[in-house]
């Protein structure tokens, strides 16, 4: 079983989404108000997900990356990635509102494209993400700025928590799996997924079932 940090999980579910929105919006039932909905909610979902996820690495993750030894050139770069999938994002944003209110043959392959472009960017600096900083987070895991930095991320409410585990693990492979267990005690995980994660798996998770 390969090694990864919970950055490289998180990567993960990422891909999963982007691939399932993609597949979803190619066959989608024209007409179909109610699925245009599912998809809406899940998507409000991810790109939450995803918009933390960003805000985070640059408030709490650069940071502690800088001071053991990742250069400020580098991070810089990453931010400027983000912002290109931000513009990416905001579009696909607006056509998947799109299609939530006319469910039409045409805002479904709007936003099927618009995803798709979100995709390549969002793919392409993820890559290039665990290329460069995959490593230091391995070599670095036990350093006292990184442990830190690990709490930080964790200080969120329950119902933020229990919606991410449920999200982060929906699909997960052996090696994703192994990274969040690692990052979270499994009875811990358990509890937070269990209690606060019910509404992702009500609501949201049904969408890649259908």
């Amino acid at each position: 079983m390969a090694e990864m940090s919970m950055n490289k999980a998180i990567h993960g579910a990422f891909r999963r989404d982007l691939r399932r929105f993609i597949e979803a919006l190619t066959i989608f039932p024209a007409g179909d108000l109610q699925r245009a909905e599912q998809l809406a909610t899940a998507w409000d979902n991810f790109d939450d997900q995803l918009v933390f996820h960003h805000e985070g690495e640059h408030e709490i993750a650069w940071p502690a990356l800088e001071s053991v030894g990742v250069s400020h050139e580098l991070l810089a770069q990453m931010d400027a990635e983000h912002e290109t999938m931000a513009a990416a994002l905001t579009a696909a944003r607006d056509a998947i509102a799109a299609l939530r209110r006319t469910a039409s043959a045409e805002d479904a392959e709007a936003a099927r494209t618009a995803v798709q472009e979100l995709q390549t960017v969002t793919v392409r600096h993820l890559d290039h993400e665990e290329a460069e900083i995959e490593p230091v987070y391995q070599a670095k895991k036990d350093t006292a700025e990184i442990k830190a930095m690990g709490r930080k991320f964790g200080q969120v409410s329950p119902s933020r928590g229990g919606r991410f585990f449920a999200w982060v693990t929906d699909g997960a492979g052996p090696d994703e799996l192994a990274a969040i267990t690692g990052s979270v005690p499994r009875p811990v995980l358990t509890i937070i997924n269990g209690v606060f994660g019910r509404t992702y798996r009500k609501t949201i998770a049904p969408t890649w079932r259908t």
